[in-house]
C-alpha cells in the first residue's frame, strides 16, 4: 500500500481532453489484490489495484485496474481514475455539512471540522479526502471494511455535498454573504 505522487506530463493529446490532465494530479494506491489461478504447471498470479486520483482542488476519482503485473494494474487503474474524476464541494478547507455515503455494505460518515483539526480518517477514506484537497474533516467508516466499497461510499458522500448558496436557490430565497467581521482596533 504505497503512495505515489506524479506530475502529469504534457503529451501530444487532443485539445478536447479534460482540463485535469493538464494540471497536477496526485495518485494514491489504496489496495492491491493478488489472485491465483491453479493450472497444470502450477499457479498463475494476476493482480488488481484500487487507485484514488485527485487534483487537491475539489476534483477526485477512483479507478480499478487488473493485469498480470502489478505495475500494469496500477497504470490501468490510474488512467481509469483520471477519466472518472468528479468535482466535489469544498468550503474553506472542509466540507459544507455532515453527510453519510453508502455503497454496497460500506457506509461512511463525514463531518465538517474546525480549522486546524486535520483529516481524522483512515485507510481508503483518508486517501479520497486528501486527494480532493479537504484539510479539516472528521470521518467514520460504519459498515463494511472492504476497501472498494469504503472508497466508493466516501466518493458518494462527497458527491451529495451542496454549498449553502444552492440550498437557498432551491428554496427560492435570496442569499447574502455575511459581512466580514471588522478586527478590533
Amino acid at each position: 500500500m504505497a503512495a505515489q505522487t506524479r506530475k502529469t506530463r504534457d503529451r501530444a493529446k487532443p485539445a478536447s481532453d479534460n482540463k485535469q490532465d493538464a494540471s497536477e494530479t496526485t495518485e494514491k494506491v489504496v489496495f492491491i489484490n493478488r489472485c491465483a489461478k491453479v493450472v497444470k504447471g502450477g499457479r498463475r498470479f494476476s493482480f488488481s489495484a484500487l487507485i484514488v486520483a485527485g487534483d487537491r482542488k475539489g476534483g477526485v476519482g477512483i479507478g480499478f485496474g487488473k493485469a498480470n503485473e502489478v505495475s500494469e494494474a496500477i497504470r490501468k487503474a490510474t488512467d481509469a481514475a483520471r477519466k472518472r474524476m468528479v468535482t466535489v464541494s469544498v468550503h474553506e478547507n472542509t466540507i459544507p455539512h455532515e453527510t453519510v455515503g453508502e455503497f454496497g455494505g460500506g457506509r461512511v460518515l463525514l463531518r465538517p471540522a474546525s480549522p486546524g483539526t486535520g483529516v481524522i480518517a483512515g485507510g481508503g477514506v483518508r486517501a479520497v479526502i486528501e486527494a480532493a484537497g479537504i484539510r479539516d474533516v472528521l470521518a467514520k467508516s460504519l459498515g463494511s471494511s472492504n476497501p472498494s466499497n469504503v472508497v466508493k461510499a466516501t466518493l458518494e458522500a462527497l458527491r451529495t455535498l451542496r454549498p449553502k448558496e444552492e440550498f437557498f436557490k432551491m428554496r427560492g430565497k435570496p442569499f447574502r454573504r455575511p459581512a466580514p467581521e471588522a478586527a478590533p482596533a
